[in-house]
Parts: structure tokens; sequence; C-alpha cells
């Protein structure tokens, strides 16, 4: 099982010219350890780019996306780390969903496939988040993208 961000997602729904096949290959290699799973963040986030639910449902059952519910333990992980980001001086004053996923995944210790690795590797060390990218080898040793914006 792997739990999805949204970025991958917006990559293929987006069909984002230096994103899209990268994340389409990264999804079609996921898949074969198992379910590709959503939760309610993702879903959400997901759901601006769509005009009717029928459509935002079309897209998961055709990427062979799973929903999966956030149990209260990450709820309450995502709410306790969020601190640490704003004495970091973080800017932004409510809870992220960067937060809210990151703390699913920790919670139920199952990889993540995003390309921002970053802000999970700063506030959930815990969680393998870039291990699509060192399955493909261009995670980019300089700024630790998967991959890297700059090439």
């Amino acid at each position: 099982m792997t739990l999805v961000d949204t970025n991958i997602l917006l990559d293929v729904v987006t069909d984002d010219p230096a994103w899209a096949d990268w994340s389409i290959a990264q999804l079609e290699a996921a898949s074969l350890d198992g379910p590709l799973l959503i939760n309610d963040t993702v879903y959400a986030e997901l759901a601006v780019r769509y005009d009717r639910i029928e459509e935002l449902e079309a897209f998961l059952a055709e990427a062979g996306l799973e929903m999966t519910t956030m149990p209260r333990a990450a709820l309450f992980l995502a709410g306790k780390i969020f601190p640490q980001y704003r004495r970091a001086a973080g800017s932004k004053t409510g809870v992220l969903p960067d937060f809210l996923i990151g703390a699913h995944a920790a919670v139920r210790q199952l990889p993540l496939l995003t390309r921002d690795l970053g802000r999970y590797r700063t506030y959930f060390p815990s969680v393998d988040a870039d291990w699509a990218a060192r399955v493909a080898g261009n995670i980019c040793s300089g700024c630790g993208a998967a991959p890297c914006p700059r090439r």
C-alpha cells in the first residue's frame, strides 16, 4: 500500500509538461506494491480541479485509487507537529494539508508517493517519502527534490 500525495495526482490531472510522465511512472511502479491510497485531504485538494463530484470519482476509479480515512492518531499528530513548523518561522497559521498527509503516512507506516520531500523529511522523518525517487535514481543531491526542478 502506498499513500499518494496530491501533487503527484495533479501532475496527471493537469498533464503537467514537466512532471506528468514522471508521476505516471511512479504511480505505475507503486501500484505493483499494492493499493494506491488517498485520504480525505488529498480528495479535497483534488476536488478543486473538478466541476462535479462524478468527474473526480471517475478519475479516482480510472487511476485505481482507493479512499482511506485518517485515523484520529494521525489528526492528533498533525496538530502536535504543526507548532514545530511555526517555531521554525513557518508563515501559515492553520494546519497545512501536508501535515495531515504526512501524519497519516507516519501513523499507518505507509510509504508516501510525493515530490515535495522537504517538509515530509523535516517533520515526518519516519515516513518513507523518497522511495520512488530512489528507485528512479533521480533525487537531486543539491536541493533534495525528486526530480530536481532545476534540471
